[in-house]
């Protein structure tokens, strides 16, 4: 078992995708994926908006030179935005990646960010700096230790010279469950969420977040249901009365389908549920 922490976004990362993933909502989605030979990965993404009907859709590539450590990304997309990221990782020194991405949108700017990120048993690193907004310098830090987690993030804005974002939190993680709490957005929000592996084809979860604000409580919980090898189901629900439905099955290789289902059930005669499909295919 890797003893290297989690990155800070990714504490509670199994809650947020049993929770958020496999749940294609208003909206049916296409994706393609194809790789060559040589290693270069296209993949084809495509959005039709059950509400608008508006349809959006981006063209992926991606080359990869394993024995160097570097990775190219370009994408473009029906909003005419361009954009490139290039990572180094491990060519440096062991544990070190080095990331530089930038996009162009026409009538909206361009973005600049360059990454540093260094990983190694007990504890993970990263810092970016924003080159045109702000420019701003964010980081973030997690150490581990038998299962315990601690981690904060920053950003500092350099031209106003102050403090625009600060978080932190707390977890503990072993293998059949997680558990961490967060507080987010300058100590406005606090969440708290759990992910339990119960068996081999059960999974539960749930988060609980209360916005200093409104002082209101959000809560959700959710599982997983693996029906065989190649389909499973999920469901959610939340405080406020709205469920969540899915259902993905694996066709065959390289073909996934996804359908999904959000119902209020608190208002089931009226015309407010959304559905959605996602198709995947892969070579």
């Amino acid at each position: 078992m890797s003893k290297v922490p989690p990155t800070f976004s990714d504490l509670a990362k199994a809650s947020n995708d049993l929770l958020g993933k496999d749940f294609p909502v208003g909206a049916a989605k296409l994706e393609v994926h194809t790789t060559t030979s040589n290693g270069i990965k296209f993949s084809v993404t495509g959005n039709k908006d059950n509400k608008s009907g508006s349809i959006g859709s981006d063209l992926k590539v991606k080359y990869t030179d394993k024995p160097r450590g570097l990775a190219v990304t370009e994408t473009w997309t029906t909003a005419n935005a361009l954009s490139a990221q290039v990572e180094f990782t491990d060519s440096i020194a062991k544990g070190v990646k080095l990331d530089l991405n930038g996009s162009l949108t026409p009538n909206h700017g361009q973005h600049v960010k360059a990454g540093v990120e260094y990983k190694q048993d007990y504890a993970v690193v990263r810092t970016a700096l924003d080159l045109f907004k702000g420019p701003t310098l964010a980081g973030d830090a997690v150490v581990g230790s038998d299962g315990w987690l601690a981690g904060a993030e920053v950003s500092y804005d350099l031209a106003d010279a102050r403090l625009t974002r600060y978080q932190f939190a707390l977890g503990y993680s072993v293998p059949e469950y997680t558990a961490s709490l967060h507080a987010n957005n300058q100590f406005s929000t606090f969440t708290a969420a759990y992910f339990h592996r119960v068996n081999g084809d059960i999974e539960a979860g749930g988060r609980a977040t209360w916005n200093k604000t409104s002082e209101k409580v959000h809560i959700e919980v959710g599982t997983k249901y693996n029906l065989d090898r190649t389909t499973f189901l999920k469901a959610k629900i939340d405080n406020n009365g709205r469920l969540g439905l899915g259902y993905t099955q694996s066709l065959r290789p390289g073909v996934k389908l996804s359908l999904g289902g959000l119902f209020d059930t608190t208002r089931l005669s009226e015309n407010t549920h959304k559905v959605g499909l996602s198709l995947v295919l892969e070579s």
